[in-house]
């Protein structure tokens, strides 16, 4: 072998050894973490299990749940903020961590804005105000009127102190000038099963726990808080439809990562949650539950939530509500 070509068997090597590593490092390569900051068998955790695998065949790594309940999704948030922004930490957020929190603690161990990368938008629970169906009043007109009579004397339950559901009921109070007591529970089950006996006859119920409930006629749905009607409970109308403007509830899911996620992985991860979002089995699963899908780009999710956070921040305020 002459000099020559040793001399090009270097070059040849030393051009191909970073096109090598690139093509081994190629995202992903490896199993994903997508991490749901609420017990096994959830809304949550359902939803990001039937997006996890509709995304597997298209990205060709498995995503592990991983479920890292408590302190309102704070622990499995500051698990994901404190993780490398290589892509292979994901997240599920919602309402909680997205907009709620950095106004009901007085010290968080992240920022919601600065702390995560936001990947894309999964899609909302529309909240309904509902009553038990002996409670007097069969529209909101009436309900409105029925309260406003009895300042203080009406119930409205929660699944929790700072809860969407609660929050809900706060600003319903706050535009539409009426005074309901808050009965917080420990839960969606223990709240719902108040709500049925009749123990505390009125709440904002999220559609997916309240949906057979509706259509059985256990509970009495008065408004849906979206700007639109469901397509799985087309007879409720909006609170908007009634005269109630400006009170749009709803439970907000999406995806995050840690601050610092390359572009490109962001750009892939949002492509796939997207396609999964159109999946016809995903839909149906979807649908199901009264869940609205929200395809988006990262850059419309954050401006959502970031003008979420900024209507509740108001609230939370107006209410005095703390949590620590």
């Amino acid at each position: 072998m002459n000099r020559r070509h040793v001399l090009k068997l270097l070059v040849a090597s030393a051009l191909a050894g970073p096109a090598c590593a690139a093509a081994q490092s190629a995202y992903p390569d490896r199993l994903i973490k997508w991490v749901v900051p609420y017990p096994a068998g959830g809304g949550t955790d359902n939803l990001a299990r039937a997006l996890a695998e509709s995304m597997r065949p298209k990205l060709g790594q498995q995503l592990m749940i991983d479920n890292r309940p408590g302190a309102s999704t704070n622990i499995g948030a500051d698990l994901v903020a404190r993780s490398k922004p290589d892509g292979y930490t994901i997240m599920s957020a919602d309402n909680a961590l997205l907009f709620f929190n950095e106004h009901l603690f007085k010290k968080l161990a992240f920022s919601p804005e600065n702390d995560f990368t936001y990947v894309g938008a999964i899609g909302r629970f529309p909240l309904l105000l509902v009553v038990h169906p002996d409670f007097p009043a069969r529209s909101l007109a009436e309900f409105l009127a029925y309260v406003r009579a009895n300042p203080g004397k009406v119930d409205f339950a929660s699944v929790s102190n700072g809860s969407p559901h609660h929050l809900a009921m706060e600003l319903f109070k706050s535009r539409t000038g009426t005074d309901l007591t808050h009965v917080a529970f420990a839960g969606a089950a223990p709240a719902i099963q108040s709500l049925l006996g009749n123990h505390v006859p009125v709440m904002f119920l999220d559609l997916a726990s309240g949906i057979s409930y509706i259509k059985s006629g256990r509970v009495r749905a008065l408004a849906i808080g979206t700007a639109q009607r469901s397509a799985a409970v087309p007879d409720v109308p909006t609170l908007a439809e009634q005269g109630v403007s400006d009170v749009e509830v709803f439970a907000l899911q999406g995806v995050l990562g840690p601050a610092g996620m390359p572009a490109e992985v962001v750009a892939l991860v949002n492509r796939q949650l997207n396609a999964a979002l159109a999946d016809p089995n995903v839909l149906q699963r979807f649908s199901d539950f009264g869940f609205e899908p929200l395809p988006s780009t990262p850059e419309k999710f954050k401006a959502l939530a970031r003008a979420e956070s900024l209507k509740w921040g108001a609230v939370i305020r107006q209410a005095n509500i703390v949590l620590d």
